[in-house]
């Protein structure tokens, strides 16, 4: 019941970031303003991520098998560490690459 809630939460905040980052790309394209197209990366950065969280969300739920009899919850943890991971590493990376 919780993570349906979250579930949904994680759905909407997605389809958002994904109107944000629609809009601020077109704002780059008409201003070619260096900052626009950063944000616009940032925001579909936030979107690939919400949609990796989606992922392990729905893999988490999987039935237990013979391989794995405790069935797939830890791999909500995964995917939202793989997130983190992306998350700074991506924008260190930018960041050195904008100084």
């Amino acid at each position: 019941m919780a993570t349906e809630g979250s579930t949904r939460a994680v759905v909407t905040a997605m389809f958002a970031n994904l109107g944000i980052t629609a809009t601020k790309f077109v704002a780059f394209l008409l201003t070619a303003s260096s900052s626009m197209l950063a944000e616009s990366v940032h925001s579909l950065a936030d979107t690939s991520n919400q949609a990796l969280l989606l992922l392990g969300g729905k893999r988490a739920k999987r039935a237990p098998t013979p391989e794995h009899q405790f069935g797939y919850g830890r791999e909500r943890y995964v995917h939202a560490f793989i997130v983190s991971i992306v998350l700074f590493s991506v924008g260190g990376l930018f960041a050195l690459y904008e100084a």
